[in-house]
């Protein structure tokens, strides 16, 4: 099973890289983990949010390869445990296809990616900064994958 991370827009503060090239290198080597970018649509004052929401959505979507899992983050999507994850990456694995994780720009995740997505996973109710989930997504990959190896990262 490989696994990417397919993440609207780029530019980042130096802590969020750190942070997220840290967890990055821990995981395992077999999943040939990988970030693709997209960039943030053009937003103006007098244009709907909406349309750039769509237009990065496209380009998201181009970048998904058929046959691989799609796991959307999205505020609305279903929360996990730690563990759950663990058991989530386990079954996904099991099926034998590739993960794609993809986290949307500051306006959310486009209608056509959610409704592509095999599964929404909301990471809190909490709004989280776009850096800060990034790198919650990858701190929790890891650990999901600490859990299912029995690995002492992870402490319940």
């Amino acid at each position: 099973m490989h696994i990417r991370l397919i993440v609207v827009g780029d530019r980042q503060p130096s802590w969020v890289s750190d942070a997220f090239d840290s967890y990055v290198q821990r995981l395992p080597r077999q999943w040939k983990f990988r970030l693709d970018t997209v960039a943030t649509g053009h937003r103006s004052k007098s244009a709907d949010p909406l349309g750039a929401v769509e237009a990065e959505g496209q380009k998201v979507l181009g970048k998904v390869k058929a046959g691989e899992q799609l796991v959307v983050l999205d505020e609305r999507g279903t929360e996990l445990s730690s563990v759950e994850l663990a058991g989530e990456l386990s079954v996904w694995q099991a099926a034998g296809s590739d993960l794609c994780f993809v986290i949307g720009g500051p306006d959310g995740v486009s209608k056509s990616c959610i409704e592509r997505a095999d599964f929404r996973w909301s990471l809190s109710k909490l709004t989280l900064p776009h850096g800060l989930a990034r790198v919650l997504c990858v701190e929790q990959l890891y650990r999901a994958w600490t859990v299912s190896t029995a690995h002492p990262y992870h402490r319940a």
